[in-house]
């Protein structure tokens, strides 16, 4: 499945269900692509963070929101769980883990 590129007019549909997870770089890190602006780099993606899994500090070039969708998600300074929404600034570094596993929707802003 692709993400869907930046549409300038209409109506776009994926259905991220039908798509298989993808690994990433972080080992326990998987993604859905959902929607990339090839000219910006804007995204969104669905994140899958295994039990245990952490990623050491980092930080990104993009504004970063975060909404768990179920589980539990962390970072340096709290604990998200289902319907919670975190928002890191540009540039911010942070870690990210999750001790029982967790998806959420990653949205990254230019």
């Amino acid at each position: 499945m692709k993400a869907i590129d930046r549409q300038q007019t209409g109506t776009a549909f994926l259905d991220p269900g039908a798509a298989d997870w993808q690994d990433t770089d972080a080992p326990g890190f998987r993604i859905k692509p959902i929607f990339t602006d090839s000219k910006t780099g804007e995204s969104t993606a669905l994140m899958q963070i295994a039990p245990g899994a952490y990623s050491p500090p980092h930080a990104h070039d993009q504004l970063e929101e975060i909404y768990v969708l179920d589980g539990d998600f962390h970072d340096d300074e709290y604990t998200y769980t289902k319907g919670q929404y975190c928002q890191r600034a540009i540039g911010a570094v942070h870690s990210a883990g999750s001790e029982n596993g967790c998806t959420v929707l990653l949205v990254y802003r230019g």
